[in-house]
């Protein structure tokens, strides 16, 4: 949201602006940390682009970004220039928006960590640490260029299995659909002609009938409950026990838990890599790991683990035994801590399941394409045959 505020510095010097923000508590709070005095502050209602476009920058645009901003930075630009330079080049509106303002913070004199941190819609709070790494080891090109190579690495991970559901996701759907219209549309255009001919119909045939008439007088009531639906899950995902227990699921769901399970270890043995291997704090790199896993199993286990270590015991105490985490992950785990190398180990680990994510996506697209394909012929075909069965045996006694 955008806010309008006006106030004066420390300084006693008068000033005016605009600033980009979640909430009026977190501008007035940055503001506050600009050493800014609000004596008042308003969100803007002015219909802009901002209303229209997703502030989720596209994985494409971002690794692009981070690519050429490295660029700039290794070729001796100052930050605050090449934060110019990619707010004038870049197509993408929300992260030109976002560059804009961060430029405007580095004039200030602000750190870039603190100034991208101020839009936690666009730059993930796994960026912003890596980028503080960055400034603190002098050495935030070859960061840049690390977290545009993990970026890739995930979008590409997250497309193969994507691309493992989408098929009978979307063949799902026309069955769905195409049933639908066969019961609501085309069914009842023969009950008229099996009562006219007052042969007995068949039981298959007279439940289809019943089915169809149920569909179109009630069509309503299914729309209303599949909403309903919609907005008791999103409701329930507030709760912390049920978002526990759908991360489960999808885990452990028949064949496709399997693929879901690989897909966020591999997040994970990525994330704390790249963590590890850019001289984060092992503690903070958990933390922050914890986050961006997005699975709240995983993120429990890592919550523990950070406990342990706390206490200065092993990060693999509370991993070992756990359902969660694979036998070669603790142990590749466990020598990298006490060798002294996690972050090549945890590398390991993310090649590992990454090779095993793409295996196992192709050999699901592969058995699951025909499987849906009969799926869809049973369903339509059962509903088209209940019509067909006794046009035979009205035709016979005509």
């Amino acid at each position: 949201m955008n806010y309008l505020y006006s106030g004066k510095r420390t300084s006693g010097q008068k000033a005016k602006g605009k600033i980009v923000a979640d909430s009026k508590k977190d501008a007035l709070l940055w503001l506050e940390k600009d050493g800014f005095i609000v004596i008042e502050i308003a969100e803007t209602k002015s219909w802009n682009k901002d209303l229209f476009i997703n502030k989720r920058v596209k994985n494409k645009d971002f690794v692009i970004f981070l690519r050429q901003y490295a660029t700039l930075i290794h070729a001796g630009i100052s930050i605050s220039e090449a934060t110019k330079t990619m707010s004038r080049q870049t197509d993408n509106y929300a992260l030109r928006q976002a560059l804009t303002a961060i430029d405007k913070h580095l004039d200030q004199g602000q750190a870039l960590s603190k100034a991208v941190e101020r839009h936690p819609k666009v730059f993930p709070s796994l960026l912003v640490n890596m980028i503080r790494a960055g400034e603190a080891s002098g050495k935030l090109d070859d960061i840049l260029n690390q977290m545009a190579d993990y970026y890739e690495k995930e979008y590409r991970n997250k497309q193969k299995v994507v691309s493992a559901l989408l098929y009978p996701s979307v063949v799902g759907v026309i069955t769905l659909l195409l049933s639908m219209f066969l019961l609501v549309f085309i069914v009842p255009q023969f009950v008229g002609m099996f009562n006219s001919f007052g042969e007995e119909i068949p039981a298959y045939t007279q439940f289809i009938l019943n089915l169809s008439d149920k569909v179109v007088a009630f069509w309503w009531v299914l729309i209303a409950l599949a909403v309903l639906g919609i907005a008791i899950y999103k409701y329930l995902l507030k709760n912390d026990a049920f978002v526990y227990r759908v991360d489960k699921i999808k885990m452990k769901f028949p064949f496709l838990g399997v693929l879901a399970h690989k897909g966020v270890l591999v997040r994970m043995t990525q994330t704390l890599s790249t963590l590890v291997n850019s001289s984060v704090p092992i503690l903070q790199s958990v933390e922050i790991t914890e986050k961006v896993v997005g699975n709240r199993v995983i993120q429990d286990v890592l919550k523990q683990s950070r406990k342990s270590m706390e206490v200065g015991e092993s990060i693999t105490i509370p991993m070992k035994g756990h359902w969660a985490f694979p036998v070669l992950v603790v142990q590749m785990i466990q020598i990298g801590e006490q060798t002294g190398t996690l972050d090549n180990m945890l590398s390991k680990a993310a090649a590992f399941y990454e090779e095993e994510v793409e295996q196992l996506s192709n050999r699901i697209k592969t058995l699951i394409e025909p499987l849906m394909i009969i799926v869809l012929t049973v369903i339509v075909g059962s509903i088209i045959t209940a019509v067909i069965i006794p046009m035979f045996s009205l035709f016979e006694n005509i």
